[in-house]
């Protein structure tokens, strides 16, 4: 399983991703780095089968619409600190990972991961 992590999320999360085996990119190890518009990453995303994980809805309301990016990771808990975010995704990462094979959206909130159709 592939991850983009988008500008607003911690660099820290995506090493994280990395160290537990996951193949994963951070919007700063792109060429145009947190500057990259959400044009291109969701074309890197399709290209690459990269599920994004992102808090900016721009990136919802594109898959709602032209079904872009290739998944989609919804992190919904309004402003955490970064090692509770790292603590939330990693104790929730097995039913992610699991629930990401079988749908292409869900949204991960500081009490749930709410598959969306």
């Amino acid at each position: 399983m592939k991850f983009l992590v988008d500008a607003q999320l911690p660099l820290r999360l995506a090493r994280l991703l990395s160290e537990l085996g996951y193949d994963t990119l951070h919007t700063r190890d792109l060429p145009q780095q947190n500057a990259t518009p959400d044009l291109d990453i969701n074309t890197l995303s399709i290209a690459q089968q990269r599920i994004v994980i992102t808090k900016d809805t721009d990136f919802l309301n594109s898959f709602l619409i032209l079904q872009q990016p290739y998944k989609l990771l919804l992190i919904t808990t309004g402003n955490i600190k970064n090692a509770e975010l790292e603590a939330l995704v990693t104790q929730n990462l097995p039913q992610i990972v699991d629930l990401l094979e079988q749908h292409l959206y869900l949204e991960l909130s500081r009490d749930e991961i709410i598959v969306h159709q």
